[in-house]
């Protein structure tokens, strides 16, 4: 059983990532109850193999959401760092490689399941 994040932990995730001067708060056309729910649906039709894949789906549904008003590609990423954590997944990660592989999955140049390989990667890379 995953430990999972509610939209109202997104949203303090959100919150914290923020920069001065950035617009806070949810963009109005979108639903970030809808975007998590593609996690939902992919754990109740068991299309997530592992934490590595669940992570990354959180990461997908919040970065292709475009749910907040600004820093969507930041909270993508530290939600898919928070799921990580909470599941007891510890990995370390260079800044700039996983902010090109966030950007490219925010704009659909990679694929959750191209993120979850790297993820199971550096994984295995932090166990050696």
């Amino acid at each position: 059983m995953f430990r999972l994040l509610s939209p109202d932990l997104v949203e303090l995730i959100h919150g914290d990532v923020l920069n001065p001067g950035e617009l806070a708060g949810r963009a109005r056309d979108k639903s970030l109850e809808g975007a998590l729910s593609r996690i939902d649906n992919r754990l109740a039709y068991g299309m997530t193999e592992d934490i590595f894949a669940l992570a990354a789906f959180y990461a997908e549904a919040i970065a292709q959401g475009h749910c907040f008003n600004d820093s969507n590609k930041r909270t993508a990423f530290r939600s898919m760092y928070a799921v990580l954590a909470l599941n007891g997944v510890d990995i370390s990660f260079g800044t700039e490689d996983v902010a090109d592989r966030i950007i490219l999955l925010a704009q659909g140049n990679l694929t959750s399941e191209d993120l979850t390989d790297w993820l199971r990667a550096l994984a295995a890379g932090a166990n050696r």
